[in-house]
């Protein structure tokens, strides 16, 4: 059976350095045995179908790939897209009455539990919100990401220990699920 996925490539395209032509990815994905294959953004987003392997076999397949072709590891994360959409469904924040620049997701390489965010004091923060999902991190932000205090404690290497973690805007959230939807 054909599945629909996301990948999303964390840290590449960004400031002039690990540079993913989007046409490569693409070419590379479609290597790989997949169909359906596009690219959102430059920013490291595909979608693509496969009938083989599952979301941590295809990451690593990719991750493996991307640093064989381009010669630098990327740490990738492939979700389907009933995830996609139960994320969205699950969204704890009126995602509809705020700007996609106000909300994001983090997307984790595996469960989270409330004890590994136990030590930040979210009141202090606050206009900024978070919450916990299906391996993800809902962030309100309203003053936007590049100003969020609180997405830079969240980013911190001793929160993240031991995981992939890749942020996206609301829009991207959204627009993944669209791309995914149909095999």
């Amino acid at each position: 059976m054909t599945t629909m996925y996301a990948a999303l490539l964390r840290g590449i395209n960004v400031g002039g350095s690990r540079k993913v032509p989007m046409a490569d990815l693409r070419a590379l994905l479609t290597s790989l045995g997949h169909d359906a294959v596009r690219t959102h953004l430059q920013s490291g987003q595909a979608v693509f179908a496969s009938d083989h392997g599952d979301e941590e076999s295809l990451a690593a397949e990719l991750a493996k790939a991307v640093e064989g072709r381009f010669g630098f590891p990327v740490d990738v994360i492939v979700r389907d897209h009933a995830y996609l959409k139960g994320l969205v469904e699950a969204c704890p924040f009126p995602a509809a009455e705020l700007e996609a620049r106000q909300l994001h997701v983090t997307y984790f390489s595996a469960p989270v539990d409330a004890d590994r965010f136990a030590e930040i004091d979210a009141p202090a923060f606050r206009p900024e919100e978070f919450r916990l999902g299906d391996r993800a991190l809902y962030l309100y932000a309203p003053n936007g990401l590049g100003r969020s205090k609180l997405a830079e404690t969240l980013a911190k290497p001793r929160v993240n220990k031991g995981l992939i973690a890749t942020s996206r805007n609301w829009n991207t959230v959204t627009k993944l699920v669209e791309l995914t939807g149909g095999a």
